[in-house]
């Protein structure tokens, strides 16, 4: 993409990006609407197509659409498939215009700050990209900058992807997304906030401070401000590349246990929750712990739905259909019947099923590759036949991060005792104790008072 492109700002940059997106919204909305009168015909081939579409786009629609495609009958196969394989792939900032726009964040001294800067992006995401430079002390930091006019970009496409799903709620109204569309709304507005991403990492600091198998970076407070973040450079190498290196069943043990605990003590002691568990937002250290990393996506609960996620557990493991019922509505789940609970407990016992199992295994057993496909289906259509329910925005980080973290483990092939790793964690769970935890920790992030 030339310089310039990047560079309209205003209504005119808006305007831009309304036609872009306006463009693949009504392909999405065509395409759903063929798939609902049978005409099935290229259906992958339209999935890919889409997919290339959004893979190009810098905002949230590529990331809502990652979202939607772990969340039960939210979309088609075709298109969910292809969907989730989605990874931010956007084109960088030239020198020129990177030098604009730290000048725009720091003053015309902006250089005077660092010993060196690197010219070249290190890595680059649908919001900005990220350069590695050097402190006049000496420290490694990593300066995340985000690309211009991006507060325009995310309510252009948050425009767009309401009129997608509005499309495909009149053809199939088994999940009725409104609420979700509002979380993902104020989570994609909260990642164009710096500042608050900051407070976010300093909360994470906090809350895994008895994990030193976790690495998560400092941010350099006077070195952030909404558009740009700097913070600790951490060296590490993507999963990817250390599993086709080769790993022995102890190194994979130890990735899969530091995983499990940098995800999971959070929610399950502190109510918060990093909720985007891609490959790319965490690298593996030579001692084969952790880096995290991206805190934009991140969410704090209140104890209530915590222990909701405590009691559906407790409820699936012994049948306790009441109980279920309870949970649910503390997720906040409305106009529960019999009979839909019955369909929502199939899905949270796919989910739940491996922290259930006291042994040693994998994370999903059998040779069936589209086992939670499937039963992503069969969820779908039993909520069709029930009625449908209207998914609660608390629902959406904490499916993703199950969904997400499952794949992972899968990616490693490793086997556990889940529910040991699971029992650590939530073995002496109380609400209160949780509540007071998290006030603290919250305080000492030192959140910014508005992220509009």
């Amino acid at each position: 993409m030339a310089e310039r492109d990047l560079d309209n700002s205003g209504v005119f940059g808006e305007l831009r990006r309304m036609v872009q997106t306006t463009g693949t919204v009504g392909g999405i909305a065509a395409r759903l609407a063929g798939h609902k009168m049978g005409i099935r015909s290229g259906g992958a081939s339209h999935a890919e197509d889409l997919k290339s579409i959004l893979g190009g786009l810098k905002g949230p629609l590529m990331k809502a659409a990652q979202l939607l495609s772990t969340i039960p009958g939210a979309l088609p196969d075709e298109y969910a498939e292809e969907l989730a394989q989605l990874q931010a792939n956007a084109p960088p900032m030239g020198w020129n215009f990177v030098r604009r726009r730290m000048t725009a964040e720091l003053g015309a001294g902006w250089e005077t700050h660092f010993r060196s800067f690197g010219r070249e992006a290190s890595a680059a995401a649908s919001l900005g990209q990220v350069h590695k430079a050097v402190l006049t002390d000496g420290r490694q930091v990593a300066c995340k900058l985000q690309y211009p006019d991006m507060n325009a970009a995310v309510e252009a496409d948050l425009r767009q992807f309401r009129m997608a799903i509005g499309v495909y709620h009149r053809l199939d109204n088994a999940i009725r997304q409104d609420d979700v569309v509002e979380e993902l709304t104020e989570r994609l507005r909260e990642e164009l906030d710096y500042l608050r991403e900051a407070a976010n990492m300093r909360l994470y600091r906090s809350v895994l401070v008895d994990c030193p198998e976790v690495t998560v970076p400092a941010p350099v407070d006077e070195l952030c401000t909404r558009r740009l973040l700097t913070m600790d450079w951490v060296n590490g190498r993507g999963l990817n590349a250390v599993i086709q290196a080769g790993l022995t069943e102890e190194q994979k043990q130890k990735i899969a246990r530091t995983l499990f605990r940098a995800w999971y003590v959070p929610l399950y002691q502190y109510g918060v929750v990093h909720g985007d568990p891609h490959m790319g937002n965490f690298t593996v250290r030579d001692d084969y712990g952790l880096n995290l990393l991206d805190f934009g996506a991140i969410r704090i609960f209140d104890p209530s739905f915590i222990k909701g996620n405590i009691d559906l557990y407790r409820a699936l493991q012994t049948k306790d259909k009441d109980l279920a019922t309870q949970a649910y509505a503390a997720w906040g789940f409305k106009d529960l019947t019999p009979e839909k609970v019955d369909v929502l407990n199939e899905w949270a016992g796919f989910l739940y099923e491996p922290l259930m199992d006291n042994r040693v295994r994998y994370i999903q057993e059998g040779n069936n590759p589209n086992q939670g496909r499937e039963i992503l289906s069969r969820v779908h259509e039993g909520l069709q036949r029930t009625g449908g329910v209207r998914l609660p925005r608390e629902f959406v980080l904490v499916d993703r991060s199950a969904v997400g973290l499952g794949s992972v483990f899968m990616r490693l092939k490793v086997k556990m005792n889940w529910y040991e790793l699971f029992h650590e964690i939530v073995r002496d769970f109380d609400e209160a104790a949780l509540a007071a935890r998290q006030k603290a920790a919250v305080e000492a992030a030192r959140f910014p008072v508005s992220a509009s």
